[in-house]
């Protein structure tokens, strides 16, 4: 990832246009006419031998006779001729090109992997960035800037769009364009031979002229990069993604009429006619890739939201970008028609959120207000002939109720009323309102000038109340997914030390022995070095030894059938339970032989699994499962077990690593629940303990990365906490790290270490961790005014809230580290004496740091221990530069980066010290 020259992409104050053509068929007459018709204000030239003048603009036959360098180049000519052209841009000095050209799609596969090289060689990225190859290119409306394939012109706006589909980027066009909707940039990606989706989020996150950000996904590449890109934008504004499923992908074809060129073909006729299969292809591609599951818990993780449909994605956008933070999923509904109000009801209640209860004050205060014509409840019905007054009375009422989140707003109409009156009295209200308000004045044209005024005053507005109440609730859920970014997680419930060298030992041994799975009992053995406990087994070749397995582990017992053509045993009566002694034992095996041997005569007979009965009665049956995604590496489920999990289909997943909180959550997306959270007849299960397996199993996943699968079903769990009954682990040889399997980089422990103070203090320096919050609020807290002061260059507030703590204590350790300095106070518990951070650009480029220690820790040697622990951590992660700035009277800080080789600088236009250290000349002092 890289923002290096994205800037000339994105905001060019010169374009050349490679292939420009006056044929009307011609992608190149299409860029040029749209270039020019666009208004941009910077030069375009077209690079043509084929005419003199192309749109009105004397055009140059090679790209050395331009008179200047152009930043962007739009390549039209075909693709096998791109190599070259982009070659000769490089040496002009062109720092951005978009790649439209013909022919990527007509290459077979080594083919394409040859001309990727080729394009890639001759770009030499970051030096030039390249958009494409089958990039419908990008608009930037507020530069005028039209460089792309869509004949529609957008109006400018605040909301950024980026697509994967040709195909749908002139069709969403369009659709927002009839809509009143505008863009920020609208950027059609292509295949992401360069410049990806990862690439722009960073860009479009730093952008503050970009209030929101949509992204249309089939497929994604590279998964760390796309969920940090995304985590770090979510955190500034709302990112929101629309993924076909389906029934999306069933739409797509039929709005192919409407698009654009799906490979910039040799002609917009043969590209239209080719669209069709192009998006079919590549939807069918990235459903077999992945499954949909899996993308939707990577865009929950990544703090976004995921919508269904078109409508939905801009209903969402306009809401998340002009309301306020909603607080929940309650919702006061108040209508002048009883119909709309109970239409909006019931979409609610199907849509997962509640209707509020209203106080008894709230009550008795709408009583005084509406008289008797109103229904006491929610939804409110009052009077059709409604005041504007008596709306604005009522809003105010239902906002001072503790119970109600959001309210909304339905109006129908009536003659003898001027809604845009009424509206323009609530939008005021609305305006000032602490909470959301929503609004759907339904009707034509007066309640086409009612939503206008609620857009001028910022006031969500909507044509349905359907429309209202489902962006009501897509806030809810992009509330739940920004609070999951910031939770601080509780601790353990019980110190967690796993035997990893066990584990490693058991999948080596199996893979040494040309197995691709381990044995129950050596799955048991991995499962019980993390700590799960496990019911006891034994797995044996024959009925003797069968019973001599029974007999050590003690009566009753079960036994199993173990063949490899028979996955399931149940299905073929190959299980006996709840065996008292030696001679059942015999009998069930000579029963389940003589079975087994009519149903599947082809089956070979391996042996028997012996295993002691775990009696838990009234416990209930769940499973824990990981298996390997071919794009988001390691995923994790969770839900109802036992013989019937396939049938019942309750389950959910999740990406490693976890924490409790992330835990907590991946069991409350199932349906089991509600039975885990106990009934009249069954306590409640542990669900703590069910939580620590879950992340047990996380961190197996992590630490012995030939685990290819995993699978523990049955999985017993109630007020005693959790038993594993069965067991299977799949394995394979893999040349990544655990960690590098990961979508989400876990927490580094391999950073953490422990110094000795010049005062004799034993400190532990490790990276910073969600949990640490409490801490390190302590930590804030016992600054002095002057430490706060050096450090934030200026006088700050000390109550930093939860927010602002999440942002310290949860970071993305591919962005940015934080070591922090622990030992165990007087107290007994953890505190922390000093932090050290570093923000490292996406490309590595630079890194920034900042430093604070406690007061009283100074003198202690502390300081310069951070210090190196950042050096040394910058240089082995190759970052090229580390920077920081400090205020002119703090010497100290001067003269320790003056120890680690750092450059000193006075920034005068700041007032403030530059401090520089280039990894690139010279290894630091240490």
């Amino acid at each position: 990832m890289s923002l290096m020259n994205l800037e000339s992409m994105f905001s060019p104050k010169s374009v050349a246009v490679i292939g420009a053509a006056n044929d009307p068929a011609n992608i190149g007459h299409l860029v040029m006419k749209n270039l020019m018709g666009g208004g941009f204000t910077g030069p375009v030239m077209p690079v043509s031998r084929e005419a003199e003048a192309i749109a009105g603009v004397l055009t140059y036959s090679t790209i050395a006779d331009l008179p200047k360098t152009p930043d962007l180049a739009i390549v039209c000519r075909p693709l096998l001729e791109a190599p070259l052209i982009i070659d000769a841009l490089r040496q002009r000095g062109t720092r951005s090109v978009i790649l439209m050209g013909p022919g990527f799609s007509r290459l077979d596969d080594k083919s394409r992997a040859r001309l990727k090289a080729e394009l890639l060689e001759a770009a030499s990225p970051p030096e030039v960035r390249l958009l494409g190859p089958k990039s419908m290119g990008l608009i930037v409306p507020q530069l005028s800037l039209n460089a792309s394939l869509a004949h529609i012109p957008s109006l400018p706006g605040k909301t950024a769009f980026l697509s994967q589909s040709d195909s749908l980027f002139t069709t969403v066009l369009d659709w927002a364009r009839s809509h009143g909707i505008g863009f920020s940039h609208m950027i059609s990606l292509g295949a992401q031979l360069d410049v990806s989706f990862a690439d722009i989020l960073d860009y479009l996150g730093g952008d503050p002229s970009v209030r929101s950000i949509l992204l249309y996904v089939e497929s994604i590449h590279a998964a760390r990069e796309f969920v940090s890109a995304a985590r770090a934008a979510s955190r500034n504004k709302p990112v929101l993604a629309l993924r076909p499923g389906q029934a999306l992908q069933n739409a797509l074809a039929e709005l192919t009429a409407l698009s654009g060129p799906a490979d910039g073909g040799r002609t917009l006729a043969q590209a239209n006619a080719g669209a069709s299969a192009s998006i079919n292809a590549s939807i069918n591609a990235s459903m077999n890739a992945s499954s949909d599951e899996v993308y939707d818990v990577a865009f929950r993780r990544a703090g976004m939201l995921r919508v269904g449909s078109i409508d939905s994605l801009f209903d969402a956008a306009q809401t998340l970008s002009s309301a306020k933070p909603v607080r929940g999923d309650r919702l006061a509904i108040l209508s002048n028609g009883a119909s709309a109000g109970i239409m909006a009801a019931d979409a609610l209640i199907t849509g997962g959120g509640r209707l509020a209860r209203l106080a008894e004050d709230t009550l008795l205060a709408l009583d005084k207000l509406l008289g008797e014509g109103w229904t006491r409840g929610n939804p409110m019905s009052i009077r059709f002939d409604s005041k504007a007054q008596d709306w604005v009375e009522a809003l105010k009422i239902l906002l001072t109720d503790p119970g109600v989140d959001a309210v909304l707003l339905l109006h129908v109409p009536f003659a003898g009323l001027s809604e845009v009156e009424v509206a323009q009295a609530v939008a005021q209200a609305g305006k000032r309102a602490k909470r959301m308000v929503l609004t759907s004045w339904m009707g034509s044209e007066s309640a086409l000038r009612a939503r206008a005024v609620f857009a001028d005053a910022g006031v969500p507005t909507y044509e349905t109340p359907e429309q209202a109440t489902r962006a009501f609730l897509y806030m809810v859920e992009f509330q739940k997914n920004q609070e999951l970014l910031i939770q601080t997680p509780d601790s353990l419930p019980t110190d967690f030390f796993p035997d990893t060298t066990t584990a490693r030992e058991a999948c080596r041994k199996a893979l040494d022995e040309g197995r691709s799975a381990l044995t129950e009992p050596e799955a048991k053995d991995v499962l019980t070095a993390y700590g799960i406990p496990v019911v006891e087994t034994r797995v044996v070749k024959s009925a003797r030894d069968a019973v001599i397995a029974a007999d050590e582990l003690g009566y009753p017992v079960a036994l199993k059938l173990k063949s490899p053509q028979i996955s399931q045993p149940q299905e073929v009566g190959g299980v006996r339970l709840d065996l008292e002694g030696p001679d059942k034992v015999w009998e069930a095996a000579a029963s389940v032989l003589a079975r087994v041997s009519r149903q599947r005569p082809d089956a070979y007979i391996e042996g028997f699994v012996v295993q002691k009965m775990g009696r838990r009665t009234g416990a209930h049956e769940l499973f824990v499962s990981a298996h390997m995604d071919p794009v988001f590496g390691p995923v994790l489920a969770f839900g109802h077990g036992g013989l019937a999990r396939d049938l019942i289909r309750d389950r959910a997943v999740t990406l490693p690593p976890l924490n409790m909180s992330l835990a907590r959550e991946l069991i409350g997306r199932t349906r089991i629940v509600h039975l885990l959270s106990g009934t009249p007849q069954h306590p409640a299960a542990d669900i703590d303990d069910i939580c620590l397996t879950i992340i047990q199993i996380a961190q197996l996943i992590i630490d012995v990365p030939q685990i290819q699968s995993l699978d523990i079903n049955p999985l017993y769990a109630d007020d005693a906490g959790v038993l594993c009954l069965g067991a299977k682990i799949r394995v394979a040889e893999e040349t990544r790290t655990g960690a590098q399997r990961l979508a989400v980089r876990p927490y580094p422990r391999e950073l953490e270490e422990c110094v000795v103070l010049k005062n004799g203090r034993k400190v532990t320096l490790r990276p910073i961790r969600p949990e640490d919050e409490p801490a390190h609020r302590a930590f804030i807290a016992k600054l002095s005014d002057e430490d706060l002061r050096m450090r934030f260059f200026g006088v700050v507030r000390r109550d930093f809230d939860h927010r602002d703590m999440a942002r310290f204590t949860q970071i993305d350790y591919d962005r940015e580290m934080a070591f922090i300095a622990t030992a165990m106070g007087e107290s007994g518990l953890p505190e922390t004496l000093g932090v050290v951070r570093t923000a490292t650009k996406p490309d590595n480029s630079e890194a920034e740091f900042a430093i604070v220690v406690r007061s009283d820790q100074k003198g202690t040697g502390l300081g310069s221990v951070l210090f190196r622990k950042m050096v040394d951590y910058t240089r082995e992660r190759g970052t090229a530069h580390l920077k920081g700035q400090t205020m002119i009277e703090n010497k100290a800080m001067q003269g320790l980066s003056r120890k680690f080789g750092f450059e000193i600088s006075v920034n005068p236009e700041e007032e403030l010290v530059d401090m520089v250290l280039d990894f690139t000349k010279k290894p630091a002092a240490t």
